[in-house]
């Protein structure tokens, strides 16, 4: 296998250009000259990730085609996809300097996944580009009818290994990083360098997981029992908004303990329906249990989703991938979890109302951010 540094990467693919110009409308928001004064930047904005990349092929259809069928659509984007690519897409349109990890082909894909990635700010020195092979991507197909999205993905070849990056250009990838964040695509890779991050960074590291947790509560108790390095865990529900559980610092004198399955209904009959924009509800901090798992002392949050109306909401895809790369902005913005899970949230409920992960993702100074990023804490 052949693998080369950018070298190339300042290419063009002219064709390629074209083709996706006709297809495809613009994807900035322009940042509005009105908008009230926001708070600074975080003064370290420098975050790294490692994972995977794709280009999108995006088709809306009136509804999905039963077997056999033959349908057109009634829109068409090719756009730069992958996790966690979208992810710090979104994080450098909300400020941050994202430096990236991953692998593409030398192909009319990779150059165009390459292009929008510089466009938006984001470090591609760090990518490792493969002579041969194909870069990877993605059918999406997105139903306009159920507002839901399939897809149909194609893995790059070759796949990256821990060998196609250095040690030197992996300790320069870390250099002054804030915060490291993995979307588990590419696992061999990841460990390599989230055993240097852990090492450095502790506990300032995003982690995903699963366990064999009876409950979603209970699986983030028993991912702190074992990460004990980890302060938070978070997982996304989609329309119904996100659950994160934070451990205490210390684990003081709390002797009642409270099931965390019951605490978490309590939290969700606090809810108001009447509210639509997305809201926090937290509670006090207590010994939490999970039966057959363990006990662990903290917090645990509801984040609300905002109530998008149907004739606004157009594309879920990347979603979640809109929800991580505002979470890695509030974590460096020092933000709390009161402030970080609304935030995340509307970030994520914005990217829902464009086709493609990236088209609908916010600037640092959209004025749909303002009230969330003035709030206090």
């Amino acid at each position: 296998m052949h693998t080369n540094p950018l070298s190339c990467r300042h290419k063009t693919d002219n064709s390629w250009r074209n083709f996706k110009a006709k297809m495809s409308s613009p994807s900035a928001l322009a940042p509005s000259d009105s908008s009230p004064p926001l708070p600074p930047l975080p003064e370290n904005p420098t975050v790294l990730g490692c994972g995977g990349l794709s280009m999108d092929l995006l088709a809306a259809v009136e509804a999905y085609p039963e077997p056999d069928d033959k349908i057109r659509s009634t829109s068409l984007k090719i756009q730069g996809g992958g996790n966690v690519g979208n992810a710090l897409t979104c994080a450098a349109r909300l400020g941050l300097n994202p430096r990236l990890i991953s692998k593409i082909a030398d192909d009319s894909q990779g150059r165009g996944i390459l292009e929008e990635l510089e466009a938006d700010g984001i470090d591609t020195s760090f990518l490792v580009v493969s002579k041969e092979g194909n870069s990877p991507f993605t059918y999406v197909i997105v139903d306009n009818q159920t507002k839901t999205r399939t897809c149909i993905h194609t893995p790059g070849f070759p796949p990256m290994i821990p060998d196609d990056i250095s040690k030197s250009s992996l300790f320069s990838a870390l250099d002054g990083v804030r915060l490291a964040y993995f979307d588990v695509r590419l696992p061999a890779t990841a460990l390599v360098v989230g055993h240097e991050v852990i090492i450095i960074f502790f506990s300032l590291v995003v982690v995903w997981a699963w366990t064999e947790a009876s409950s979603v509560p209970s699986a983030l108790l028993s991912m702190l029992l074992r990460l004990p390095n980890v302060r938070f865990v978070i997982v996304t529900l989609g329309g119904d908004g996100c659950i994160m559980l934070q451990r205490s610092v210390t684990e003081g004198d709390q002797s009642e303990e409270m099931d965390i399955d019951n605490l978490l209904e309590s939290l969700n009959q606090r809810k108001d329906s009447n509210t639509t924009i997305p809201t926090c509800i937290s509670s006090a901090e207590t010994k939490l249990r999970a039966n057959g798992i363990g006990t662990v002392s903290g917090r645990l949050f509801i984040g609300t989703a905002e109530k998008i109306p149907p004739s606004e909401l157009v594309d879920t895809t990347g979603a979640g991938d809109a929800f991580i790369g505002a979470i890695l902005y509030a974590i460096c913005a020092g933000m709390q979890p009161e402030k970080m899970l609304p935030f995340a949230t509307q970030v994520a409920a914005c990217s829902c109302r464009a086709l493609g992960a990236r088209t609908g993702l916010p600037h640092h100074t959209d004025p749909r951010l303002a009230p969330f990023l003035r709030q206090t804490p």
